[in-house]
């Protein structure tokens, strides 16, 4: 049965309420959207801590008591999942930006054009349901690697199933290492909250890129984020997600409460070839880790080691298959880790 989406609608205009039974009657009646409906940002941030499965929140910003900007910091801070499209009349691009880099995911006008707005809610529930399949893809594989022992297994399925688990190939792949650039200096300017709030806040930009052009992530470790694209293009489009990555993430400015700012970048490392793919950890804690590992995966890492803040570094093997589809430009040899020769590396440009 398909889950019923929950929206909450923050507004001080009463007509609003009306308008958006009118204009969803159907949504509502066929049980696709349920709404719910605050008078401002205190009301809403009460009601979304006593419903824990609201999946979007469409937002004025202008209300008494609190206004949608301070409401959007602190739902940042509550369920990072939860996304909040901001549905106002101050529509300068001041407002836009403010609301962009506090966490917003879209931004609609008043007076609300509904075929518009029923557009942007369709594409964020839809964001909001990849997100969550893959926090539970990953959820669920943790418990198997976790519990994966002979009475497991025969319940869920026996030996078959036990040797498609533990089956190991040789595949053809590209992996990408993004790395937050910075980060680790801002640790030790900013409270721990703000920090988990901000580093949540780039990997979901991170994750939603990936994912749109057809990859998975491997893992995160600390500010940075490994992801593995396999089958067709499988390049193309890593390097693809690299550049929205890189697009979105350079848009983005912090207000530190030190008074100072951090603009966020991310150097990224890109390369592509056979690797084994496998689960990886130790049997004896019951601990395996599903992922890629090999030379190709090593190297990836070392691009994205030498690699400037906004850089997308990519080596020949890459370059060869790729440049004629995307504007790359030399940057030399380079020497790298357990490598007995230099290698030649090239930048990806927009």
């Amino acid at each position: 049965m398909k889950k019923t989406a929950k929206i909450l609608v923050v507004d001080d205009e009463s007509d609003l309420e009306l308008l958006i039974k009118q204009k969803f009657r159907r949504q509502i009646r066929e049980g696709a959207y349920e709404f719910l409906f605050a008078a401002n940002g205190s009301e809403a941030f009460e009601l979304l801590q006593e419903n824990h499965d609201v999946d979007l929140v469409l937002s004025d910003i202008n209300m008494p008591i609190m206004d949608g900007l301070t409401l959007l910091s602190k739902i940042s801070q509550l369920n990072p999942i939860l996304k909040v499209v901001m549905v106002s009349a101050y529509g300068d691009m001041d407002n836009i930006r403010v609301a962009m880099n506090r966490g917003a995911f879209d931004f609609v006008t008043k007076p609300v054009n509904f075929e518009d707005l029923e557009l942007t809610v369709i594409k964020t529930l839809l964001h909001v349901q990849q997100l969550r399949d893959t926090l539970q893809a990953i959820k669920e594989n943790n418990i198997l690697r976790m519990y994966v022992d002979e009475n497991v297994l025969s319940f869920m399925g026996g030996q078959e199933f036990e040797n498609s688990l533990l089956a190991n190939e040789v595949v053809e792949a590209s992996v990408v290492f993004m790395d937050i650039c910075g980060f680790t200096a801002i640790t030790e300017k900013v409270e721990a909250n703000t920090v988990v709030r901000l580093i949540n806040k780039y990997f979901d930009v991170m994750v939603k890129e990936i994912i749109d052009h057809g990859g998975h992530i491997d893992k995160f470790m600390g500010d940075a984020v490994m992801a593995v694209f396999k089958g067709e293009y499988h390049a193309d489009r890593a390097i693809e997600a690299a550049l929205g990555v890189r697009k979105e993430i350079q848009a983005i400015k912090e207000n530190l409460l030190d008074d100072t700012t951090f603009l966020p970048r991310v150097a990224t490392g890109i390369n592509s070839g056979e690797m084994i793919s496998g689960n990886i950890g130790s049997s004896s804690l019951r601990r395996l880790d599903y992922t890629v590992i090999g030379d190709v995966v090593n190297v990836s890492q070392r691009f994205q080691s030498v690699a400037k803040p906004g850089q997308i570094v990519i080596g020949e093997a890459v370059y060869a298959q790729v440049k004629e589809s995307f504007n790359c430009q030399p940057i030399g040899e380079v020497a790298l880790k357990n490598k007995a020769k230099s290698l030649m590396i090239y930048e990806v440009m927009e």
